[in-house]
């Protein structure tokens, strides 16, 4: 808490946060920010082996924040961090699962430059438009998606009124052929 409270993530501020002397030991660190206040800087500079960061219930005003220096970084976590959108998740190319649940995004076509992506976790977010399940069909590796609490799986779009005939799940398979689970669950079940 107190560390964050300069300016942006020095390599001091990191060091102490990791609880290390070479901040190339780090694979996986957890913090909670608000960028509001901090700056992150581009902290990820600092860490060149890291391989998964955990943001979640922190208050992040955009991806941007984050930096461009975290193409190396294979697992992201942001929870619960206020984000309605994902500008600047290009930067993370090497990103092979994402875990956005509970925020405010309702639009997907930043994510189809991530080609590793294999986990999205997009549960509780603003999706309203089936359409935009189209953009994850480029994310040609994906394999694990949940979409639970939006909108979309209730109706397929805004002007929709509720379909009794209408199944989510069938929309998404047609959408995304290479998907394996749906909700935690085979995409073969209806």
């Amino acid at each position: 808490g107190e560390l964050l409270m300069e300016e942006h993530l020095s390599p001091r501020k990191l060091k102490a946060l990791a609880g290390v002397d070479d901040l190339h030991q780090v694979k996986a660190l957890e913090m909670k920010v608000d960028t509001r206040k901090t700056s992150l800087g581009n902290f990820g500079v600092h860490l060149p082996n890291l391989r998964e960061l955990k943001l979640n219930n922190s208050l992040l005003m955009s991806v941007r924040n984050l930096g461009t220096s975290l193409s190396h970084l294979r697992v992201l976590w942001m929870a619960c961090c206020g984000l309605s959108d994902l500008d600047g998740i290009s930067s993370c190319s090497s990103l092979k699962e994402l875990y956005i649940a509970y925020n405010n995004i309702s639009e997907l076509s930043q994510l189809t430059w991530l080609d590793h992506l294999e986990v999205l976790d997009l549960e509780g977010n603003n999706i309203e438009d089936i359409d935009q399940m189209q953009y994850l069909r480029l994310c040609c590796k994906l394999s694990h998606l949940t979409v639970e609490g939006n909108l979309v799986c209730l109706k397929p779009n805004t002007e929709s009124a509720e379909e009794p005939g209408y199944n989510y799940r069938v929309e998404i398979k047609k959408l995304i052929p290479h998907l394996k689970y749906l909700d935690k669950i085979p995409i073969s079940q209806t």
